[in-house]
């Protein structure tokens, strides 16, 4: 068994009795959960949720594996958590945005590495100096946007001496527009509803300004798509701290009046936290989506376009990034599931296999800075039919 309690070097790790826990049981997490069993056969994956109906939900995706458990865990239990993480070798977050950083706090105490997906509103990067100190590897933010596009990002800022525009607009919708808000869901309700409220930093004119979720309202063409619509959303996160450019946001794409429907909701207080005869209306309204908005049998797309430009050598220089990727009809796996869980998983196994060295946490931009790092990533959602055109 690999010694959890100190491990020096990312290569310490051995792929083959790769031990990993899933902290979170939602779909997406039920998918990544699934490709490591297959990519890691000799791997130990257990999926642990603090509730058990959302462990039976998935279950049947996933029981034919055999290297693949379930466990219910407490995840308001800090001690608890910890005392399970040291038993693990990789720990990948899935809990809620809110529970994002405890979870990165408990893979340190835990000498676990992580790679994370929870959409938390506090800083990773401020947990860099514990991370490394504690001999692990975090990748934060390691979805689709933000971290596929970060890696893109990365990737185009290397080959850079100047840069001034990184633009990222992305979406993933249903393939045919459903009323009333044309939309299906497809990841955590809680964050969904995060993503429409949370205010979002972003550069303009080399300066960083907060604007509130949903402004910053336009109408886009995407290849392959046709008309849709963006508005900001908090996306660009660990950038600030990594990239330093002119301008720099991230939009989120719906079709089209789906904005000014999420705006009248917000507005009404449908979103608000603050409880209503003991009842916080936001509550309400995350189980009203999550009935309402599922629609099992509607098919979904991803589409991401990632715009970087500035000055190479003196010359001005820029690079498009377009994904469409779909419905997976074969699997019964969504967009935003392959997507997200593929890069998620591409990244857990290059640490597995030691390629990912660096210690601490490590935004998704700066894998894409380098080479080797990058052209694995590519690699493997390349293998799953995930194409990245680039222009």
């Amino acid at each position: 068994m690999v010694n959890k309690h100190f491990i020096p070097h990312a290569h310490a790790l051995d792929p083959v009795r790769m031990r990993i826990l899933s902290i979170g049981c939602g779909y997406v997490g039920s998918v990544i959960s699934r490709h490591l069993s297959e990519r890691l056969p000799s791997s130990q994956i257990t999926i642990c949720d603090v509730n058990r109906q959302s462990i039976e939900r998935v279950a049947p995706f996933i029981s034919n594996r055999s290297n693949v458990r379930f466990l219910q865990l407490n995840f308001f239990d800090h001690a608890e958590l910890v005392r399970t993480a040291k038993d693990y070798d990789i720990m990948i977050g899935l809990a809620p945005g809110r529970l994002g950083y405890e979870a990165m706090k408990v893979a340190i105490e835990a000498r676990a590495n992580m790679v994370d997906l929870s959409y938390m509103s506090e800083d990773p990067l401020a947990l860099d100096q514990r991370a490394s100190k504690a001999g692990i590897t975090i990748v934060p933010d390691c979805g689709v946007a933000p971290g596929l596009s970060n890696v893109l990002i990365g990737r185009a800022v290397s080959k850079l001496d100047r840069v001034k525009d990184v633009i990222v607009i992305v979406g993933g919708l249903p393939q045919e527009a459903i009323p009333p808000l044309d939309y299906k869901i497809t990841w955590c309700v809680e964050d969904l509803i995060e993503e429409y409220t949370r205010r979002s930093k972003i550069v303009k004119g080399g300066k960083t300004v907060e604007v509130e979720a949903l402004e910053g309202l336009e109408e886009v063409e995407f290849p392959g798509v046709g008309r849709l619509e963006a508005f900001y959303t908090d996306g660009v996160r660990s950038l600030h701290r990594t990239v330093k450019a002119e301008n720099m946001w991230e939009k989120t794409m719906r079709y089209p009046g789906h904005a000014d429907k999420i705006r009248l909701l917000r507005d009404l207080g449908f979103f608000d936290e603050e409880p209503i005869e003991g009842i916080a209306p936001r509550l309400i309204t995350s189980r009203l989506f999550e009935r309402k908005l599922l629609h099992p049998d509607v098919k979904d797309f991803v589409a991401m376009k990632v715009y970087v430009d500035g000055l190479r050598k003196g010359v001005e220089a820029s690079q498009t990034n377009y994904l469409l990727d779909y419905f997976d009809e074969e699997k019964g796996i969504t967009a935003m599931g392959r997507t997200t869980a593929y890069t998620a998983s591409a990244v857990i196994e290059l640490l597995a296999d030691g390629i990912i060295e660096e210690k601490g946490v490590i935004p998704p931009e700066r894998l894409g800075m380098n080479d080797r790092i990058y052209e694995g990533i590519m690699m493997r959602l390349k293998r799953e039919g995930i194409i990245i055109r680039e222009a």
